[in-house]
């Protein structure tokens, strides 16, 4: 009887019940939906626990510099300086530098990795896909980068579970203390729930330019170099991460 007396004699005041329940309804929709996406990023009791210890403090510094947590990432790294850049989407649709991280250490010289067991952390452009996530990992946490990609394979290049986790130790990895990997692993975490499909990682053996390139014009590996500094100036120009593909034996970008 009331909801009918509401309904005869309180017209406005039924509209407002009926509009709080339909925003109810949607909400459940869209929470629905965003679960079903948010499924294939996997998680385990660590990685929510390393999240919580640092995703307040990444909120507050990504307000000050009017980048939002969740939005998409794009990773560099360079070998010769031991650094890792964590670049964020902004509201512009370019990216910004976030945060720079020391890279504890990694496995080899400068250099493109060759083959299983030499050592040596990969050189090149790579993708990181929610499944290449690992939240169990033995190393703390940890992402596959993808190597061998296709150019690796085009050219004979061999080798498996090329990662960047924690733990500080590596035998072909980018290794980070604990504390920095989870800072990164919250940031690609959050971007890949909040829909990025998967986020690049572009791996240079340093600043690529063109005077620290002309000191090595007699390396074995300048050509190499030289086709990696094309994607590096690209992004450099449009801060964009260029499409990247494999034509001829190089890499090429979109």
């Amino acid at each position: 009887m009331g909801l009918f007396s509401l309904r005869k004699n309180k017209g406005p005041m039924v509209l407002t019940f009926y509009r709080i329940v339909f925003a109810l309804i949607l909400f459940a929709s869209l929470s629905t939906v965003s679960l079903s996406v948010n499924s294939k990023v996997p998680s385990s009791q660590r990685s929510v626990k390393a999240i919580a210890s640092v995703e307040n403090k990444l909120m507050q510094q990504m307000s000050r510099k009017n980048l939002i947590y969740g939005a998409a990432v794009f990773i560099r790294i360079f070998k010769e300086s031991s650094k890792l850049e964590v670049w964020i989407e902004n509201n512009q649709q370019k990216y910004e530098l976030f945060k720079v991280y020391d890279i504890c250490t990694f496995s080899g010289d400068l250099g493109p990795k060759l083959k299983q067991g030499d050592r040596q952390s990969p050189e090149g452009f790579y993708f990181v896909k929610p499944n290449q996530l690992n939240p169990w990992s033995r190393f703390h946490l940890s992402f596959n980068l993808g190597y061998p990609n296709k150019y690796d394979r085009v050219h004979g290049r061999t080798g498996s579970a090329l990662m960047v986790h924690g733990n500080c130790v590596s035998v072909g990895c980018y290794a980070m203390t604990d504390q920095y990997i989870d800072e990164i692993y919250a940031l690609v975490n959050a971007a890949l729930l909040n829909g990025q499909p998967f986020f690049r990682v572009h791996s240079f053996p340093f600043k690529m330019s063109d005077r620290r390139m002309a000191k090595e014009k007699n390396n074995r590996w300048y050509a190499f170099w030289k086709n990696l500094k094309e994607g590096y100036d690209d992004f450099e120009l449009n801060r964009v991460p260029p499409n990247v593909e494999v034509n001829a034996g190089n890499y090429v970008f979109d």
